[in-house]
């Protein structure tokens, strides 16, 4: 079955750097659109960035220039890298994975990896 694992949270003092990866198993992930988001305590989930099968990337306002999203199809694996953290990013960080439709809707989610930026 489809299978996505995030890693690399933590906490980070305001203007550090992270890198989330998310393993994922169990389907064609290169033919998969994939993306990370993240739910602030009180907020909606908001869609932090995005990339299809051909590496076209997408990103929220709120991230763009500081954030970057990059999938890796030998390893099967998703990464978010986080620079520049503000205490605003604090949050847990999902992957998801919208396959066999692609682009398509987000069906597969991960368990999530939190982050929090101390000012």
């Amino acid at each position: 079955q489809v299978q996505l694992a995030e890693s690399g949270g933590g906490s980070v003092q305001a203007g550090g750097s992270l890198r989330l990866s998310c393993a994922a198993s169990g389907y064609a992930y290169a033919n998969s659109c994939m993306a990370w988001f993240r739910q602030a305590p009180g907020k909606e989930r908001e869609r932090v960035a995005e990339i299809d099968r051909v590496g076209t990337t997408l990103y929220a306002d709120s991230v763009k220039g500081r954030f970057t999203i990059s999938k890796d199809n030998a390893k099967n694996t998703l990464y978010l890298q986080l620079n520049s953290l503000k205490p605003e990013d604090t949050a847990i960080y999902y992957c998801a994975a919208a396959w066999p439709r692609c682009p398509g809707a987000y069906v597969y989610w991960g368990q999530g990896t939190q982050v929090t930026v101390s000012s």
